[in-house]
């Protein structure tokens, strides 16, 4: 029979794993950086009302929006983006490969993880590259 607890006596067993035991997992770490990607487009959705707000303001207004996407910061944050996009796209195709059943099997699971940071890390090399070619930079 179980034991019942009684209110006001503290239980010996932990109410969670506390982050000071806790060792992260390639799917655990994956979900939440999923999750992480999917905020960060959202902001970087309202950079691109902005940068299209600045183009039909008129030349000034997009001069200035262009000036802050050409700086060093405004390539890093558009760098972050890119990958942002390809890393959730990825993993959103992961999932739909889970949601008809395959995949869930441990070794298969840490494999799909790698490749979904590969194929990210991949493509946003490959944008980048393409992009900077077309305008001449390298």
């Amino acid at each position: 029979m179980a034991k019942e607890s009684t209110p006001g006596v503290a239980s010996s067993r932990p109410l969670s794993p506390h982050l000071q035991i806790y060792n992260p997992q390639i799917t655990s770490v994956l979900s939440i950086l999923h999750r992480i990607m999917g905020v960060a487009m959202s902001v970087g959705s309202v950079l691109l009302v902005y940068w299209l707000s600045a183009a039909a303001y008129g030349p000034g207004a997009f001069a200035t929006a262009q000036g802050f996407f050409g700086s060093v910061f405004g390539q890093l944050i558009l760098l972050g983006l890119t990958f942002s996009l390809f890393y959730h796209l990825a993993n959103g195709i992961r999932h739909l490969i889970w949601d008809i059943g395959l995949g869930f099997e441990m070794p298969m699971l840490r494999a799909t993880g790698i490749v979904v940071v590969i194929i990210a890390f991949g493509l946003t090399t490959l944008t980048w590259v393409v992009a900077y070619m077309r305008a001449g930079l390298i």
